[in-house]
């Protein structure tokens, strides 16, 4: 039994794109009108609107903490011009947190962008430092208050996102649109590596918003890896090694000098002498295609801290496509086991956060099914599923 330090954060993650619904002046939102094999969110979860009702579902199975974003292309619609309604519109989510004795954790960019930016060469273009930079200054002055701010969600997977999106404007990929999180059980190609120079441009990014944050706030300041859990096969460390720096340490090492790292983690996956070996298929694997490997977090958390020196870390998401409950109580359960392993052996955790508060839109799917919370998609009525109240006593008792 791993004993819990007080304070620490139990709760659930989401964000805006995926839940709030109608996000029109985005860039996602654009392409989900005419890329082949991207179903469109539409109103989502309408949690732009049931918000409240989301965290106090939270709230009341005794969880204390909620990990939201804020929506940059909803906060400057156009290039300069800030909605002070939209900024007053997320203090009040931030503010009902407070009220309902959740902390929360606020994410600036999860995945998305307004659709104005592409015009001005994306995130290689000369303009996107300074246009994140001024994002920033706009919405700190809503943080008063905020003990965690994430800057960016998972740069290593928007980084394959962003060449992709390159990819398919070059004609160079036919195949319809594949979601970041589904894998398919190896029946896809698996995702291409993160392009390296746009990762460098992301730590760039990362490194001058958390001035800002820092010169403007009180909070803590960080972003999120999604960590692979790589497992060499034998002669294979060498790779393994390669691998693990394209597709996290760049990040983990950009995360130096702040305050805390988001880890991010679901699945392990194996590395040969050719690279990374996709799942095959087999009747374990999740609706999206990953192994069902709950040891992933025990050796994501492991990575993230022998990579950054020690820094504090938040689990921001950890979860499971699935849609019997009771697997994903067991999933949660097991991971839960080897983060207690990780922290009784001196990994400083502060926090675990569930991925999903919701049953939410997958980034072009709506079939992977990962919520604490099931969502009606007629009535938007919320049906909290078992695993609510099972993660809900489990931070009661603030013990693994």
């Amino acid at each position: 039994m791993t004993e819990l330090a007080p304070g620490f954060l139990w709760g659930a993650s989401s964000a805006p794109h995926q839940i709030e619904g109608n996000n029109l002046n985005s860039d996602f939102w654009a392409n989900e009108g005419r890329t082949p094999g991207m179903e469109r969110s539409g109103d989502a979860c309408d949690s732009y609107h049931r918000y409240r009702e989301d965290m106090r579902l939270l709230a009341d199975a005794g969880l204390n903490a909620y990990r939201f974003g804020v929506e940059w292309a909803r906060i400057e619609p156009v290039p300069g011009v800030i909605s002070k309604a939209e900024l007053a519109h997320y203090r009040r989510m931030i503010e009902t947190a407070f009220e309902l004795g959740l902390t929360p954790v606020v994410t600036l960019h999860h995945f998305t962008n307004p659709l104005w930016s592409a015009r001005e060469g994306g995130w290689l273009g000369e303009s996107a430092v300074p246009r994140f930079r001024a994002y920033a200054e706009a919405v700190a002055p809503i943080l008063d208050g905020v003990e965690w701010v994430v800057t960016m969600n998972e740069p290593n997977i928007f980084a394959t996102m962003l060449g992709k999106a390159q990819a398919a404007r070059t004609q160079e990929a036919a195949e319809d649109w594949q979601s970041p999180t589904v894998e398919n059980g190896g029946a896809r190609p698996p995702l291409p590596a993160p392009d390296v120079k746009i990762g460098e441009r992301l730590v760039e990014a990362h490194q001058a918003v958390r001035e800002v944050l820092r010169e403007h706030t009180r909070a803590k300041i960080g972003w999120t890896v999604a960590n692979r859990a790589f497992v060499a096969r034998p002669g294979a460390e060498q790779k393994k090694r390669e691998l693990e720096y394209i597709w996290e340490d760049l990040y983990l090492e950009g995360s130096r000098g702040d305050d805390f790292v988001g880890v991010q983690s679901y699945s392990s996956q194996w590395v040969g002498a050719d690279g990374v070996e996709p799942h095959p298929a087999h009747p374990d694997n999740t609706l999206v295609g990953n192994a069902y490997r709950p040891d992933a977090l025990g050796i994501a958390v492991r990575h993230t801290t022998e990579v950054t020196g020690g820094l504090p870390i938040l689990v921001t998401e950890n979860g499971i496509a699935t849609r019997d409950d009771t697997r994903r109580i067991a999933y949660t359960g097991e991971a839960l086991e080897h983060l207690g392993k990780a922290i009784s052996d001196g990994v400083d955790v502060r926090g675990y956060l569930h991925w999903s508060l919701l049953d939410n839109y997958e980034w072009g799917h709506w079939d992977p099914t990962f919520g604490l919370v099931e969502v009606d998609r007629e009535t938007f009525e919320r049906r909290p599923k078992p695993s609510l109240a099972w993660l809900g006593e489990t931070a009661r008792r603030n013990r693994i």
